[in-house]
């Protein structure tokens, strides 16, 4: 009995230490390496086992097809196959679905099989030792209790309904940045198309400049102004070309690519179908309040609130539920010794709770009320960003033509100087500011072009009717 009683104090001394050394692993993080800098301004270097491993990038991404230059539809599709926005909101809507589904579990009958195997041996007289096998299979369930059940998956439902429209918007908003990153290179690249234009006017007058100054018709200061004039296109060009590189970069990305990708786009449309938006914008907003997915998420969020204000009230009601037992008892291999059996009702009925089923249920009614109001607040704000959008569009319209009327004015001036400077009757002062006009008007076009392209996708997205071809519906 000593001999027993020295070796369980052992074990126990053992645990005892080992308890010790985990708690101060756990309260002492230099332990594995870990710990902080010495001090404010020293730097924390990483042990090799502190550094987390690169995420790899998913086996499925799909990759742009080489040769002919991407359409805007292609773009937006490996877009939204990629765009880590739009597989993150997918796998949220996957996992509330997964939830909704363990809701649903709760109208089912819960089957649980538990078992024991016990060796027991007794001195007394003739020593015996018997081996006792006893599982048990029970068996529960929820008859009634007042609608909880009914609340909480009615709960998971909304809240589900909530996910898989923001995945919806998740995908109207890549439409939208796809549009955007795709217009501004474009943009960007009938610019530096532009300004390779001015360039070529701008040595054509340093060439007439030399021309006339090696005639002794013209001063080494028209040559020198001509001269910074190329200088000063050429710099434009320059900041264009790294710009439409960095353009190149936010593409890909937005496709779910590395900014290194390779692909080719397109050129921006010269011929814009700029019609007016027939619709008025009351029937703009009226379609945003009925298309747009965020709002019918935040709609969700709002009965799922609801739904869970009926959860918690329910947790202070009664339940009744049925139960079933059936327990046999083995002895010595598969000799059965005797079996229970138990069946019944059961009946709770909390009576207090220390009030926290009444300051939940106040809980979960502020958070309706505030689900509400972030409800009600997205509505005000749909409705502003349809109405911006409406009048952006407008004036998108307006500069298109004006561009193009500024642009064949200038263009007229510009030519007019060039051959008065050529007959020695215009001064270079007066070509370069008409070249410089020209060249402010080429800029205003191309712009305007882009921005009529950008505020239709706005529009779309503001009154959620982008669709995966980045398109507007119906249109």
């Amino acid at each position: 009995m000593l001999k027993q009683t020295l070796v369980l104090i052992t074990v126990l001394f053992l645990a005892a230490c080992a308890n010790v050394r985990d708690i101060e692993t756990v309260t002492n993080p230099s332990l594995h390496g870990v710990g902080t800098p010495a001090a404010p301004s020293a730097q924390w270097t990483p042990p090799a086992k502190a550094i987390p491993p690169a995420v790899p990038p998913p086996n499925d991404l799909a990759l742009p097809p080489p040769g002919a230059p991407l359409e805007l539809a292609e773009i937006v599709s490996l877009a939204l196959s990629n765009n880590p926005l739009t597989r993150t909101t997918w796998l949220n809507a996957r996992v509330s679905e997964a939830h909704f589904g363990s809701a649903r579990a709760a109208y089912l009958p819960t089957v649980d099989l538990d078992a024991s195997l016990a060796r027991a041996r007794t001195t007394a007289g003739a020593a015996t030792a018997t081996t006792l096998v006893a599982p048990s299979l029970s068996l529960d369930y929820l008859l009634f209790d007042f609608g909880g059940r009914n609340a909480a998956t009615e709960a998971a439902r909304q809240t589900l309904i909530a996910a898989d429209y923001t995945h919806n918007q998740a995908i109207q908003d890549v439409i939208l940045r796809v549009e955007q990153a795709y217009y501004d290179y474009l943009d960007a690249k009938a610019l530096l198309t532009a300004q390779a234009s001015t360039i070529k006017e701008r040595q054509t007058s340093l060439d007439s400049a030399e021309a006339r100054h090696r005639a002794g018709v013209a001063t080494i200061a028209d040559e020198l102004q001509a001269r910074t004039a190329l200088s000063q296109a050429q710099l434009t060009y320059e900041t264009i070309d790294g710009n439409l590189h960095k353009l190149r970069g936010t593409i890909a990305t937005a496709m779910g690519l590395p900014a290194t990708t390779p692909f080719e786009v397109g050129e921006l449309p010269r011929d814009i179908p700029a019609q007016q938006v027939s619709d008025a914008v009351d029937a703009l907003i009226a379609n945003a309040v009925t298309e747009r997915p965020d709002l019918a998420a935040s709609r969700a969020a709002v009965e799922q609130a609801r739904a869970r204000v009926k959860v918690v009230r329910s947790q202070g009601l009664p339940t009744l539920g049925l139960g079933a037992n059936v327990a046999p008892v083995f002895a010595n291999g598969l000799q059965r010794q005797l079996t229970s059996y138990s069946a019944g009702i059961s009946f709770r009925f909390p009576l207090f709770t220390g009030f926290r089923n009444t300051y939940d249920i106040r809980a979960a009614e502020l958070e309706t009320k505030l689900a509400s109001e972030n409800a009600r607040g997205l509505e005000q704000q749909i409705g502003l960003q349809v109405w911006t959008s409406y009048y952006d569009l407008q004036t998108a319209v307006k500069r298109l033509a004006t561009s193009r009327s500024l642009l064949r004015d200038a263009q007229e001036s510009a030519d007019v100087a060039q051959g008065r400077y050529r007959a020695g009757i215009g001064s270079i002062l007066d070509l370069l500011t008409a070249e410089s006009a020209l060249e402010n008007a080429r800029a205003e076009e191309v712009q305007a072009r882009a921005d009529w392209f950008l505020t239709v996708a706005q529009l779309a997205h503001d009154t959620g009717t982008l669709t995966p071809t980045g398109a507007p519906q119906g249109k």
